[in-house]
């Protein structure tokens, strides 16, 4: 059976750095931020920050909530991976679309909004905002979206808050390793 560990939380959080842990541990990784950036260059557009957040937008009105969930699961299927570390969930819409099709466990990576903006700071990525203004715009959209509910109705809930990375990495593959244990 397919098993995803879904990972969801705001802009900057750490859940790349968390889901590593898997990738390091043989897990596909899935990018859903990497499916909208691909989206947005397939329409003609620069995946900067407003391009990519308008195409995630036009996304969820033009197929539903889920849609970005759709083109993952298209993704999953023709890497045919039988475990998937899903990084970058931003509604329950999207973690109930992958439940349909596997065993979900939904981890948030949280940190406080001044740890996130210095992360993204040092990340440095095109779409990462320049000023703490844009940063803001961003979360103010991220929840417009619903991760606020998804990060709140996770299943486990990992601080980034004053941990290094491997700490981090840690911790995301023991949530994990219970879990199978379990699900086993």
């Amino acid at each position: 059976m397919l098993r995803i560990v879904a990972v969801t939380g705001m802009p900057g959080a750490g859940k790349s750095t968390a889901a590593q842990a898997l990738v390091q541990r043989g897990w596909k990784r899935v990018v859903m931020g990497d499916v909208i950036r691909a989206e947005t260059k397939r329409r003609g557009l620069e995946p900067d920050a407003k391009n990519t957040g308008d195409v995630m937008k036009l996304l969820r009105r033009e197929y539903g909530e889920a849609a970005v969930a759709d083109l993952c699961l298209k993704e999953i299927k023709k890497e045919g991976a039988e475990k998937v570390v899903v990084d970058g969930i931003r509604s329950m819409a999207e973690v109930d679309e992958f439940r349909k099709k596997a065993a979900v466990l939904l981890v948030a990576v949280h940190a406080s909004p001044t740890r996130r903006y210095e992360l993204l700071k040092e990340r440095g990525r095109k779409d990462d905002p320049l000023t703490h203004n844009m940063f803001l715009q961003r979360d103010r959209r991220e929840l417009g979206v619903g991760i606020g509910e998804a990060i709140a109705l996770a299943d486990e809930t990992i601080s980034n808050q004053h941990t290094s990375p491997d700490k981090l990495t840690a911790e995301m593959a023991d949530v994990v390793g219970r879990w199978e244990n379990v699900s086993d």
